[in-house]
């Protein structure tokens, strides 16, 4: 009994049952421990796509995602997929190796400092010095990634330190979780007595309803308050995509409806949410009628870009429940009043504000594939890469549980979508999983098709093809002069073929009129399956709320040219009447 071997022992204990890793020079005991074990190691092919998958099977399961890899270029591949959990508050545990104790600090083969390196990353780092210190390192490093606001840990072991002799050390006992403290009763009191006066209300919720198991209690508060919400990137699913009073997506490619109503309420209710630059556009014109009820779990999101008129701090799902009852009696109390014109308004601009899906042409229309893709696998979990494709998923695609949408929200990391999706699929080998990418994105870690065929994942990727980088494509196009950068992928490979390569069955469609019939072959698939999809390199992701604009000021070319089309002919002026209408 070794140390590599306690610490196969403990993983196991603290309920993992699934890492993702790749071996090297370093880690080698710990791999020596894994052969015979009962844990199922997934060899990704690269350590990117180990801490990806790691992060796709926490953000689907709620569980600690866990990733392997070896010192040197093995840890530090592993950083952009740890920095990714931090931000998007993912509970993850990465174990690395590094070089013996007696070789740290003289630059070693392979040596690098990964515990400096991942200080701002991570809620804590751990550098093992001594087999003795494992069992509080690896209790703590699980407790707290699940306590409070989940997160990151790393556990850096050196090479000595895995092969020491461990057999004097305690069977591993998990720690418990930090117990979530509810808000004090003054805070609930406040924020009713808002709620109470509002005319206008509405709520804002984001990604840390699900983080709180608090999507029932959620639900329920909008059902018995009857406040219309809007919801967040990360937020999606919290309320079903079809709920009378959900809205849809707020900011910079949220939809009108949830924009304007954002801009004109005078009460903001914000559950889970942070006030990201992505939601709120120019910061200083953001809700500017709006008092704020702020009920957050971590403290220092609550006041930390908006000053808020009450503030609940504490258990998320605790707050909600609390809440609830005398927000449902001050609804029955006020029907027919201020508050139901207000929710009137916002339902109407809903319908009206309601996308459109017939787009002209023989071409295939992006927003109306991933729209029928969602009504044929009405439960599948999705992971989505980052850019435009991104964008219309999070527009499009009708989320009814937050847990289905696995995105990378505040990194913004390309070649996240594939490691994710098979992440996702091992934590839950009977559910739907796929991944939407796009050209840019895909190649990143297109090496991870090899995973997927390796481990025969039913997988199923939409690759939206229009050979550039979209979403800067786009940028360059409306803010940059048409001035074109280093956009251009006009020689991608063969993207078919290269699956096929992989052993990945393989589709592609151009025409509209084809969609259909591939996505039902795709989706036939029992393995790994690709559909790639040819779609305009013109096509723009609307609205858009450009660069320091408040969310009232969208750009969205498309509704404009559909409303110009809608509009009555005018009538020519005939007579002295009809003359003086028009202006001098």
């Amino acid at each position: 009994m070794n140390g590599a071997r306690w610490l196969a022992q403990a993983l196991a204990a603290e309920g993992v049952d699934t890492l993702f890793g790749y071996p090297g020079g370093t880690i080698m005991p710990f791999y020596d421990a894994l052969h015979g074990s009962d844990l199922k190691h997934v060899l990704v092919r690269h350590e990117q796509g180990a801490a990806f998958a790691a992060n796709g099977y926490a953000r689907a399961s709620g569980r600690v995602g866990v990733c392997v890899a070896t010192s040197g270029p093995g840890a530090s591949n592993l950083v952009t997929g740890i920095a990714d959990a931090m931000l998007d508050s993912v509970p993850m545990v990465a174990i690395t190796g590094q070089v013996p104790t007696g070789l740290m600090g003289t630059d070693a083969f392979q040596e690098l400092d990964v515990f400096g390196m991942t200080l701002p990353i991570v809620k804590h780092s751990f550098l093992a010095r001594s087999v003795d210190e494992l069992p509080r390192m690896v209790g703590e490093a699980f407790r707290l990634a699940r306590s409070g606001r989940p997160g990151p840990v790393l556990i850096d072991l050196p090479k000595d330190v895995q092969n020491a002799d461990a057999s004097h050390l305690p069977a591993h006992a998990p720690l418990p979780t930090d117990p979530v403290p509810a808000a004090p009763d003054a805070s609930y009191h406040e924020a009713a007595a808002l709620i109470a006066h509002a005319r206008k209300p509405l709520v804002y919720g984001g990604g840390g309803i699900a983080l709180g198991d608090a999507v029932d209690a959620f639900r329920a508060f909008v059902e018995g308050s009857q406040i219309p919400a809007v919801l967040t990137l990360k937020g999606l699913g919290a309320l079903p995509a079809d709920h009378l009073l959900n809205l849809g997506m707020l900011g910079m490619h949220g939809n009108r409806a949830a924009n304007m109503s954002v801009q004109e309420c005078d009460l903001l209710i914000v559950v889970g949410a942070r006030f990201d630059d992505r939601a709120t556009g120019k910061l200083a014109e953001f809700a500017p009628n709006a008092r704020v009820v702020h009920l957050d779990l971590d403290p220092a999101e609550i006041g930390k870009l908006r000053a808020v008129d009450a503030a609940v701090n504490g258990d998320l799902r605790r707050s909600l429940d609390a809440l609830t009852p005398a927000c449902t009696a001050q609804t029955q109390a006020r029907n027919g009043g201020a508050r139901r014109t207000w929710r009137d308004i916002c339902l109407q601009r809903k319908r009206d504000c309601a996308p459109r899906y017939d787009a002209p042409g023989e071409t295939v229309y992006a927003p109306a594939l991933l729209k029928r893709l969602s009504e044929l696998a009405p439960k599948a979990v999705v992971a989505c890469d980052v850019g435009q494709h991104q964008m219309w998923v999070a527009q499009h695609w009708r989320f009814d549980d937050p847990r289905k949408h696995l995105t990378s929200g505040a990194l913004g990391a390309m070649g996240f979508g594939l490691p994710a999706a098979i992440g996702a699929q091992l934590q839950d080998p009977a559910a739907q999983v796929i991944c939407v990418s796009g050209d840019g994105s895909f190649l990143m870690n297109v090496q991870e098709l090899a995973t997927a065929a390796r481990y025969r994942l039913p997988v199923k990727i939409v690759l939206l093809d229009n050979q550039a980088l979209g979403m800067v494509r786009q940028w360059q196009e409306l803010f940059f002069e048409r001035r074109y950068s280093e956009i251009d992928l006009s020689d991608n490979p063969d993207f078919c073929a290269i699956a096929a390569a992989f052993g990945v069955a393989a589709f592609h469609v151009e025409r509209a009129d084809a969609v259909e019939d591939a996505l039902a072959a795709m989706l036939a698939c029992e393995g790994p399956a690709l559909l790639h999809v040819a779609i305009d390199q013109q096509a723009n992701v609307w609205p858009l709320v450009p660069p320091n604009s408040n969310n009232a000021q969208m750009l969205d070319p498309e509704a404009d040219a559909a409303a110009t089309a809608a509009a009555p002919s005018p009538t020519p002026a005939n007579d002295k009447e009809d003359a003086h209408a028009i202006p001098a």
